[in-house]
């Protein structure tokens, strides 16, 4: 099960998201692909950008030159010995080409019939025109985009405030790093945008740099005034939510050594009194190693 959880999301992957959601929306408003089918194509076609195709020949979506392409292109062993795959002078001409590959061919034309909402449609039209061999694609993208919430940038003003203020990828900022030099990558878990806090990073200097109190995000987090930020420490830029995503319901936690019910909390995008009151217990009850929490 694909869970909503701040922590079972790959860096990489998000750090993908983070440099290429912008031109994926822009694609959307020109073609009307889906930013969140190309997002996910993308992150699945080129291992989050790491393959092989995306680093010697920037191509993110495995496309092939068939019998039109005129420009470069890499061998590399596929469905059959050494195919034939474009290459692109940049990550930008391999997101322009992919949606003139999915505009301009008849087979994907149904696909463009459907509402740019409707990632689920153009997920299973994809995999029915052909566009990949493997049974599971359609379901391999469906839940990258619902890991992810990808589907937020298929949205009227998809790219919101924090999309727009999101700094460096993950892993690019050195120790002692600070936020007025490099803003934070801005994630999102249970329809809330949190950020990980980093070596020198502290509520204040969050706080300044997302034009948030220091003592609203201590209360949208459920911290003491006093309490200092760790590395790693997860820190919501709103209220969160009440409750965990419904996708988890029925679903436990178990909590690992030095885990606490905040530590919890803030994984799952949700206020302690909820897990309190959903386990049957108290702020006064000393969680231990092994314990199960239900979620929702």
């Amino acid at each position: 099960m694909l869970v909503c959880s701040a922590l079972a999301q790959n860096n990489a992957y998000l750090a993908y998201i983070e440099n290429y959601k912008k031109l994926a929306v822009e694609q959307m408003d020109k073609y009307g692909i889906p930013a969140s089918i190309t997002l996910a194509q993308g992150l699945l076609e080129s291992g989050a950008g790491r393959s092989f195709l995306a680093v010697k020949a920037n191509n993110h979506f495995g496309i092939k030159t068939g019998d039109s392409w005129t420009g470069p292109y890499v061998l590399k062993d596929d469905d059959a010995r050494d195919e034939r795959f474009r290459v692109y002078r940049s990550v930008e001409e391999s997101y322009e080409d992919h949606s003139l590959f999915l505009a301009r061919r008849g087979r994907y034309a149904s696909l463009f019939t459907l509402r740019r909402t409707d990632y689920k449609g153009w997920a299973k039209g994809l995999k029915a025109a052909g566009y990949a061999t493997n049974p599971q694609y359609a379901s391999l993208l469906i839940s990258l985009i619902e890991r992810y919430d990808l589907h937020r940038f298929d949205l009227k003003g998809g790219l919101d405030k924090w999309d727009m203020a999101g700094g460096n990828s993950v892993g690019q900022t050195g120790a002692g790093g600070s936020l007025a030099q490099n803003g934070p990558l801005v994630m999102r878990c249970n329809g809330n945008y949190y950020v990980v806090a980093r070596w020198g990073d502290t509520y204040a200097s969050i706080g300044k740099w997302a034009g948030v109190s220091e003592r609203k995000l201590r209360r949208y987090n459920e911290v003491p005034k006093k309490m200092k930020l760790q590395p790693g420490d997860i820190v919501y830029m709103e209220k969160k939510r009440t409750k965990a995503a419904r996708t988890l319901k029925g679903v436990y936690h178990v909590l690992k050594a030095g885990e606490s019910i905040h530590r919890v909390a803030q994984m799952y995008g949700m206020k302690m009194s909820t897990l309190y009151k959903l386990n049957g217990l108290s702020a006064n009850d000393v969680p231990h190693e092994g314990m199960r929490l239900l979620i929702r």
